[in-house]
């Protein structure tokens, strides 16, 4: 997720060789990184939150998909923020922030309080995330950041596959009796670290010349997405309602206006939430598709899953989240080398090919399901999880990259941060599908016999729904570049050191 500013130099940039830049750099790494595994630990818990709380499965839903949706609602707002009063203070209220709502998380005493606490942590980590690589490109030369990126890529790697396993730890340790809440309150002494050590260590940057908030158009697209998922989340329990039809519709024109007003915001002041003129440009117009329905498939596979092995299945926390790791490896596997040796010599056919193997993945995955039933082995799943990560390595590290290859420099920091923007506002979608795909397959009146295989009769009619949605990522890919042109000198660092929430698996 990015800023919308073109950076200039940090007046306040530390000598090349002062050590407090090394201490700040591990602070906002450690902030990245406790995010990225707050979005990965809550999945493998989820059905242990269920039993506990006695929560509906829409509120299972809005869990996860409350705080996506206000982590991508406030990441663009999130990164002016910053630009306009200082990186290093947005930071630390975002880190308290998100400190304080883990400990709501952790105390909740309903499934009410917890999703709301979800969706004031998603908040505040749109106010944390999207400083830590813009803090990192005002304090790091330019010559030091490549090995910086570097270390903030295995920081994500690290991140995508501790985290369903410290979520599985936690959970099954039932540490001093408190069930799935560890999961949460593990924040509290990282968090509290950060802000007292950030406000030591952090040199405090802005943006030469930074936008104007767009208050407005954060409130429009928040809207319209909320009048989308709410109905498809709960439609399923209130048996359809003509007022979640009529929202649905409504959600359409919400984001019309959104258009014409960012429109007239442009003309009017130049910082729009939303850069329009981007879309003309039909490689990063599909990209933006690709990365939307990317965030749709996402959302779906990993809660469908979870439920699938813990409720269905009835596996073990730990069980689930270990049949994760041959999945994650391959994801970072395949990334690595689709970017240093696949994309310079193929182009976006590894991007296709990715997408192609992933489906491949999710079928081989249903077939597995049916044939081997309800006796189904982990190693027997990590075939189709590897084939799975595969694909998705091929897609999730060059695709932005191909998305803003051919988008003017200027733009290049508002197009980074609207891909990942509309990613999670994807991921958001997915999520609220739920309710169609897995849980529209379901009677309301299980009984005990009957679970296990309605779960896996659900768990294969989503990932039907998952396979269809890669073939159609597949096509999309064909307005993407051939092979990712260069930008003018230093637009693809510029975008890289702006990005503030890499995709995540």
């Amino acid at each position: 997720m990015t800023s919308t500013h073109t950076p200039g130099p940090a007046p306040a940039q530390p000598a090349a060789g002062d050590r407090r830049r090394w201490f700040a750099l591990a602070i906002v790494m450690t902030a990245a990184f406790m995010d990225l595994v707050d979005v990965t630990i809550v999945n493998i818990a989820i059905p242990s939150i269920r039993q506990d709380e006695g929560a509906t499965f829409s509120q299972i839903q809005w869990i996860t998909a409350g705080y996506a949706l206000a982590f991508a609602a406030g990441l663009i707002t999130g990164g002016r923020l910053g630009d306009i009063h200082g990186r290093k203070r947005v930071f630390l209220i975002g880190i308290g922030g998100f400190t304080v709502a883990s400990a709501l998380c952790g105390l909740a005493v309903n499934p009410e309080m917890l999703v709301a606490s979800r969706i004031l942590q998603g908040a505040m980590a749109a106010l944390m995330v999207p400083q830590v690589l813009s803090i990192v490109h005002a304090t790091f030369p330019a010559h030091e950041r490549g090995k910086v990126f570097g270390l903030f890529g295995a920081i994500v790697g690290l991140g995508a596959v501790s985290g369903p396993l410290l979520g599985a730890l936690l959970t099954e340790w039932n540490l001093f009796g408190l069930e799935w809440r560890p999961i949460f309150l593990i924040n509290l002494p990282v968090g509290i670290a950060g802000l007292v050590l950030g406000s030591r260590f952090i040199t405090e940057s802005k943006a030469p010349r930074a936008l104007k908030l767009d208050l407005v158009g954060v409130a429009l697209v928040t809207l319209g997405l909320l009048m989308l998922v709410y109905p498809l989340t709960r439609g399923r329990e209130l048996d359809w309602p003509l007022w979640g039809y009529l929202s649905m519709a409504g959600s359409v024109v919400v984001l019309g206006v959104l258009v014409a007003y960012e429109r007239r915001k442009t003309a009017r002041d130049g910082s729009p939430l939303v850069e329009l003129s981007l879309f003309k440009v039909k490689s990063f117009a599909a990209g933006i598709a690709v990365q939307t329905v990317f965030g749709v498939a996402l959302g779906i596979f990993f809660l469908v899953w979870t439920l699938y092995m813990q409720e269905g299945l009835g596996w073990s926390p730990l069980r689930a989240g270990l049949t994760g790791v041959p999945f994650s490896i391959a994801v970072s596997v395949a990334a690595g080398v689709s970017v240093q040796k696949l994309v310079p010599r193929f182009g976006r056919k590894v991007l296709q090919a990715g997408a192609l193997v992933m489906a491949a993945g999710v079928l081989l995955y249903i077939w597995e399901s049916e044939r081997y039933g309800l006796g189904i082995t982990s190693w027997q799943m990590a075939l189709p999880l590897v084939v799975m990560g595969l694909g998705m390595g091929l897609i999730v590290a060059p695709l932005t990259d191909a998305v803003l290859s051919q988008v003017p420099r200027e733009h290049a920091g508002a197009a980074s941060g609207l891909i990942n923007t509309v990613q999670q506002m994807g991921n958001a979608l997915g999520l609220g599908l739920v309710s169609v795909v897995f849980f529209g397959t379901m009677s309301d009146h299980l009984t005990p016999a009957r679970i296990g295989a309605a779960y896996a009769d659900g768990f294969q009619n989503a990932l039907g729904w998952v396979a269809g949605v890669m073939g159609v990522i597949f096509l999309l890919m064909f307005a993407l570049p051939r092979r990712p042109a260069q930008h003018v000198e230093g637009a693809q660092e510029e975008a890289r050191a702006e990005e503030k929430e890499p995709t995540l698996v």
